[in-house]
């Protein structure tokens, strides 16, 4: 069912060139924390229900890919999206396979920490441009397929670049996978809200993990950090597109997409109203 609120695309603060980039990485160890949480409300982790996700929908193909995240920011579900796919191949006796992090401002102290914890990820220095993805990344020297993910990142894409994206991404890569935590209902925004809520009694905990006494000032002296959460995350349940708006954009990129089919789906990840909703497309040979 098509969602009753229009697509709006408005501003988000975090997207501004004025938002302070401490408080910019702040916003993205939260949203990472909110990709790997498990709480008594939630059985699995968002990040863990996308690799399980991708795991069922490209089945025995898994292990020909290349996963490339654009828009990484502070490194988001990737690390556990790449630990529980690697895990699983390596039941299967297949050998792991790649994850690399981008983004058009890379979070390169951040990638840095995660590229010493797991050997499998590895990110790009340089900013790259998800509509003009450089050729060293999608063009494998090793012969691998290219799996564009998007984490909680598409909706921040207006129709034209998203279409531009999209036109690169067919012609270069192979696939992408799409996942947001929200929507355009009420319900995607109770569960922005309660991520404002988690935001502020979690401060102290975070705080201390991030060594970083301001993160706890700007969420309870001068509360920046939740309402910044909150503020964004219910532009994003507006930004946030429909499979069949995302089928529209691909169909109409400009490039050749008469091979490629569309999956998607939603699970929730936490009581009552927190959906994953994911999108996955590829070309399909034709037999």
């Amino acid at each position: 069912m098509a969602p009753l609120i229009p697509r709006l695309h408005l501003f988000e603060i975090d997207d501004q060139p004025w938002f302070p980039a401490f408080l910019r990485s702040r916003i993205q160890n939260a949203l990472t924390a909110a990709w790997n949480s498990n709480t008594p409300l939630q059985p699995q982790s968002p990040a863990r229900i996308a690799a399980s996700t991708l795991i069922r929908e490209l089945g025995s193909s898994l292990s020909s890919y290349t996963f490339i995240d654009f828009c990484a920011g502070g490194g988001g579900p990737t690390p556990t999206i790449q630990k529980t796919i690697n895990a699983h191949l390596k039941v299967e006796g297949k050998p792991p396979v790649d994850f690399i992090l981008t983004d058009l401002h890379p979070n390169v102290r951040a990638w840095d920490k995660i590229a010493r914890h797991f050997p499998q990820i590895s990110y790009e220095r340089q900013s790259v441009d998800a509509s003009k993805a450089p050729k060293h990344l999608v063009e494998r020297q090793d012969g691998k397929k290219v799996m564009r993910l998007f984490n909680l990142a598409f909706h921040h894409f207006d129709d034209v670049l998203a279409r531009d994206i999209l036109r690169d991404t067919v012609k270069t890569s192979h696939g992408f996978a799409i996942f947001e935590l929200q929507d355009r209902s009420l319900a995607g925004m109770v569960s922005v809200c309660m991520l404002g809520v988690a935001s502020i009694v979690m401060a102290p905990a975070f705080a201390w993990k991030w060594r970083s006494p301001t993160s706890l000032a700007f969420s309870w002296l001068l509360p920046v950090l939740p309402f910044v959460l909150v503020f964004d995350g219910i532009v994003s349940c507006l930004r946030t597109r429909t499979p069949s708006e995302v089928e529209s954009l691909l169909r109409g990129c400009g490039a050749d997409t008469s091979s490629w089919e569309i999956q998607s789906g939603r699970c929730k990840f936490i009581w009552p109203c927190g959906y994953l909703n994911w999108v996955i497309c590829r070309p399909v040979e034709r037999v």
